[in-house]
């Protein structure tokens, strides 16, 4: 966690706020008393489409022979 003094950061907002990685936070301080805190929004995540995977898979063959050693839990 960085510390910065107010004036510091007037200064430098452009450059703090470009510069701050996700979960990063910047403590801004007047008279060496915090007065402040500068947190990264949090970075959302892509949600998976559906169908995002047709096609992906290709079965070459029904092959039923590797149930066989399950046959007695098959109904």
């Amino acid at each position: 966690m960085t510390t910065l003094t107010l004036k510091e950061a007037q200064a430098t907002l452009a450059d703090l706020v470009h510069n701050l990685m996700p979960g990063g936070e910047v403590v801004i301080t007047e008279n060496n008393q915090p007065v402040a805190k500068l947190v990264a929004a949090p970075v959302e995540k892509a949600h998976p489409l559906p169908g995002r995977g047709q096609g992906m898979l290709v079965v070459l063959t029904e092959d039923d022979e590797h149930l066989e050693d399950f046959k007695e839990y098959m109904p």
